[in-house]
């Protein structure tokens, strides 16, 4: 341990008890101050209102400029940042997110993850200057328009919105689906087939722009609070100087996806966090046959197979970040993160409802919202079966995709 990281962990009342093997002693002092921070952010200000909001499907838009203010997002870009930042701090913020809410750890990771790192991956220099740092202030808002109503796994070969180049203007048509932001984004990238040669380019359509709707999906039974779209393109006109000038193809599209991928994976561990630590609470309090149902053995067992899903997450979690820092991480070490932590995320998350009983779905009990919300973050950015194929793929040499 540094001698950093050893004065950070005197600061034993900063630990997550969930973080049984301290990795948050990973993060420097400036990161652990930052990370803080941001905890006593969705305590004070996140956590009082997250279950009204959830329940009424509706957005806290009010949080959004204290959210700018802690340095979360866009710390990835140097346009954008703050201040000096690894990779494994970045997840950690998505996990504080998380563990108090997974809509607004989802509403940071459109625009901070998706939307901020299309830009950073596919934009010109004049693209990031414009739009990143104004980005990062949450100044303007962003979406990621990728999956389509008849496209989600196969978004690779099956993108059907089409954009047609006219003299120095392109003309998109077509449909996106499950958006989020895409309601009140500033700025939406749109990823669709360029009719000339087949291959995808990224767009950044402007709020506004003649032909370009989107509307609120409702109904939703997981993070209510997210505003998801379904989009419609008709015949909207995107100036060359907004399509993004370094994406040529889907593999350009992949590699934001690369980066993105093991932020879900981290914040997946939040979603399990927080239903643990509800659990715990609720354990030490309810009794049954005249004691805490905490002393009894098959609640313990529930709570340290949980426990153990958390740490060996946050392990995998640590290591795939510090594989970007180090420049080595590929799409296969994202995917297996992003499978395997979210696959026990959900069995955590139904444990802890579990322990909970029949106040396990009411959203006072602390559980239920984490238990209805981990459905969806273990569906998006893509589903475990088609992470496992692109692990599977670098395993055998052999594309299993169709």
């Amino acid at each position: 341990m540094t001698s950093e990281n050893a004065a950070a962990s005197e600061r034993p009342d900063a630990l997550l008890g969930a973080d049984f093997y301290g990795y948050q002693n990973e993060l420097t002092p400036t990161e652990r101050e930052a990370a803080l921070r941001l905890r006593e952010f969705m305590e004070r200000e996140v956590r009082p209102i997250a279950d009204d909001y959830w329940e009424r499907a509706e957005f806290p838009y009010h949080l959004i400029p204290g959210i700018a203010e802690l340095g979360v997002v866009g710390a990835a870009w140097p346009e954008s940042a703050r201040f000096a930042n690894s990779a494994v701090f970045r997840g950690w913020a998505a996990l504080e997110l998380a563990r108090v809410d997974a809509s607004v750890a989802t509403f940071v990771g459109v625009t901070s993850g998706l939307a901020m790192s299309a830009i950073g991956v596919g934009g010109s220099e004049e693209q990031r200057a414009e739009w990143l740092p104004r980005l990062g202030r949450c100044e303007v808002i962003g979406a990621f328009g990728l999956t389509e109503p008849e496209s989600g796994s196969d978004a690779a070969r099956g993108l059907r919105t089409t954009a047609e180049r006219r003299g120095d203007k392109w003309i998109l048509n077509g449909a996106k689906r499950w958006i989020g932001n895409a309601t009140f984004a500033d700025v939406n990238v749109i990823w669709a087939k360029d009719t000339a040669d087949e291959q995808v380019k990224g767009f950044l359509v402007r709020k506004g722009a003649p032909g370009f709707t989107a509307t609120k999906i409702e109904r939703k039974q997981s993070l209510r609070s997210v505003q998801n779209a379904d989009i419609t393109l008709t015949d909207v006109e995107v100036p060359e100087s907004d399509r993004l000038q370094r994406v040529s193809s889907f593999r350009d599209v992949a590699t934001v996806l690369r980066l993105t991928r093991a932020g879900v994976a981290w914040e997946a561990i939040g979603v399990a966090i927080g239903a643990y630590e509800a659990a715990v609470r609720y354990a030490a309090e309810r009794e049954q046959f005249g004691r805490p149902i905490g002393g009894f053995q098959l609640v313990q067992d529930k709570l340290a197979n949980s426990l153990a899903d958390i740490t060996a997450g946050l392990g995998m979690c640590v290591r795939v970040s510090r594989m970007e820092d180090e420049g080595v991480q590929r799409d296969e070490h994202t995917a297996l993160a992003k499978a395997f932590v979210t696959a026990r995320m959900r069995e955590t998350v139904a444990r802890c409802r579990e322990i909970l009983a029949g106040n396990g779905i009411q959203l006072d009990y602390g559980v239920a919202r984490f238990f209805a919300d981990a459905e969806a973050v273990y569906t998006y950015e893509g589903t475990r079966d088609m992470n496992t194929l692109i692990v599977g793929r670098a395993v055998t040499g052999r594309q299993a995709f169709v």
